[in-house]
């Protein structure tokens, strides 16, 4: 059994990370992985377990409860036929190809290049937050042929490599496509689930033998942190829902876009000073 002083802290940590996500993510409609990662990464780094692989850790871990949220999303959209199958049967080969990709990569880089590579993605994603209008169009439906090729195995490939699920490229995407928001949001669920399914067994996988790794450890899962946080959002997720009711989650969007870009500033920062 790991030591009650290694375990102790780690579970206060957590449990803040994983309520403070649940909040978010119903108050925003943003997946719990864009702020997941680079909170795993500070709690984790805080805790002692800095390493070359840490970023893996929190990918790994991310994703692995994206599977669950993305799921009980994913049916309950379904039951209220907000969910465009069509969309999800067209997109899913090739986000698993990403996806798979994404993982193979993900886990032969070191922790440094995979926390730039977070940090520019995540200053694309809080710009759109930030920024973005929803008039913005590339087209009036969402594209088949050529084009579906090249963005569905991107669109997984880089949510793997940020250790998200489907929301934080799927939505704009789709938005950018003419697909009404509340489709586009329930769509993106089914993302998740593809995405996160297939990443999450090969991040069990991988090889984290060499470097020191949070207690109750599977390759580069933390059971703890995966445990605590489906609990916390499960329960805080509905209070974030609850509140984007009585609050206009516009302006709080943007402001969520801005801490968003800060975040990875920093992030940034320290993949490069090392």
């Amino acid at each position: 059994m790991p030591e009650l002083s290694l375990l102790l802290p780690m579970v206060g940590l957590i449990l803040i990370i994983g309520a403070f996500a649940g909040v978010l993510a119903g108050l925003l409609g943003v997946g719990g992985g864009i702020v997941l990662v680079p909170a795993f990464f500070y709690a984790f780094s805080a805790l002692g377990y800095d390493s070359p692989q840490l970023m893996q850790l929190c990918l790994g871990t991310s994703l692995a409860t994206i599977v669950v949220t993305s799921v009980r999303s994913g049916l309950a959209h379904h039951k209220k036929g907000a969910v465009d199958v069509q969309i999800l049967k067209g997109w899913l080969p090739g986000i698993v190809i990403g996806a798979v990709i994404g993982v193979s990569i993900a886990t032969s880089l070191r922790s440094g290049a995979l926390q730039a590579i977070f940090g520019v993605l995540a200053i694309i994603v809080g710009a759109y937050m930030a920024f973005g209008r929803a008039s913005w169009r590339l087209g009036p439906e969402m594209p088949v042929g050529p084009a579906r090729a090249v963005l569905s195995p991107l669109l997984g490939f880089l949510s793997v490599l940020m250790g998200i699920g489907g929301g934080s490229f799927g939505v704009p995407v789709m938005s950018l496509y003419g697909v009404a928001i509340h489709r586009a949001v329930a769509t993106a669920a089914g993302f998740g689930v593809i995405i996160a399914v297939p990443s999450v067994i090969g991040f069990l996988l991988a090889d984290m033998s060499a470097v020191p790794t949070p207690p109750l450890t599977i390759g580069a899962v933390n059971l703890v942190a995966f445990a605590l946080v489906i609990a916390m959002t499960l329960i805080t997720a509905p209070w974030g829902a609850a509140l984007a009711h009585k609050l206009d989650p516009k302006p709080l969007k943007k402001v969520f876009g801005v801490f968003l870009i800060l975040v990875a500033l920093n992030m940034l920062r320290k993949a490069l000073i090392g």
